[in-house]
């Protein structure tokens, strides 16, 4: 292979790696989700470009993350051999990167879809990037603004079907939201160190880790009954029902557990990893015992 064949080869895979493929591949599971438990349908066609578009847009806002945390990345031991950290991409590439990707995608949602889903589309940019990407430097109130746009994908994918947010699309977006505080509050404690080190604030920092646990359990107790609404609102069957149940549950005893035995980084770690097979676990059963579909 010729040395320009590597070099373009190389900067694909920076480019991609901008993008953060597993974040977006979990995003588009969960938009994916969207689409599948709305009523009515989409041709395949629809369906694809409304996909790829809220890939790109994602892609579109990590790229533009990237950009702005490039000093601080350098100091977080899973972000110090990113592209433009470790030195290999010049910050305007990854700049002009995002933009671009965003000014494709934002349209091709609007035409694949309709306009209000390419406005989420936008929202969700906007404040992952103007807005949640500034405040991790300052406080730590910053992982509820993060929690919004993480929380939009599968309300995105329920309004590129129905055109409106109703309560069903917003219980999906609610169950987005409550499940990433506990999600974000496990990574933050097994990896305060990092964060200090790279002048984040996180609850850990700034209010203690007993405070972060607490915080933990009380967001899992809020997000066990959200679960259970999309029986209530006819969306998913009894099957998924007991589902939910029995993972909420266990997810709650893990928090509680790490709460009342002050536990540290590797109850936080197993926390975290828990909290993706729950989501997994979630989502499956919704697609599988969806009623609007069934």
């Amino acid at each position: 292979m010729s040395a320009r064949a590597v070099s373009l080869s190389t900067t694909a895979s920076d480019l991609m790696s901008l993008t953060k493929p597993r974040l977006s591949s979990l995003v588009l599971a969960t938009t994916a989700g969207g689409v599948w438990l709305a009523p009515g349908e989409l041709s395949i066609a629809r369906v694809l470009v409304t996909l790829l578009s809220t890939a790109g847009t994602v892609g579109a806002a990590n790229s533009l993350n990237c950009y702005l945390e490039r000093r601080s990345d350098r100091f977080m031991a899973r972000t110090q051999n990113r592209p433009l950290p470790s030195g290999r991409m010049e910050p305007g590439v990854a700049l002009g990167f995002g933009l671009a990707l965003a000014g494709v995608s934002l349209p091709a949602l609007a035409l694949g879809a309709n306009l209000l889903t390419a406005g989420l589309g936008l929202l969700a940019l906007l404040s992952y990037v103007l807005v949640y990407t500034p405040l991790k430097a300052r406080t730590s109130a910053a992982m509820l603004v993060g929690a919004v746009p993480g929380a939009l994908p599968p309300l995105m994918g329920w309004t590129a079907v129905t055109g409106q947010v109703d309560s069903a699309g917003f219980v999906l977006f609610s169950i987005l939201f409550l499940w990433q505080i506990p999600h974000f509050l496990a990574i933050a404690l097994f990896r305060k160190e990092e964060y200090a080190a790279a002048g984040l604030k996180s609850v850990p920092i700034e209010r203690g880790d007993e405070s972060s646990r607490a915080q933990l359990v009380l967001y899992l107790v809020a997000l066990v009954p959200m679960t259970m609404l999309p029986y209530q609102l006819h969306i998913a069957g009894g099957w998924y029902l007991g589902v939910a149940a029995l993972l909420g549950l266990a997810f709650l005893a893990m928090g509680a557990w790490g709460f009342f035995r002050q536990l540290g980084k590797p109850w936080a770690r197993q926390t975290f990893f828990f909290s993706l097979l729950y989501l997994t676990g979630l989502f499956a059963a919704l697609m599988l015992d969806s009623q609007a579909n069934g």
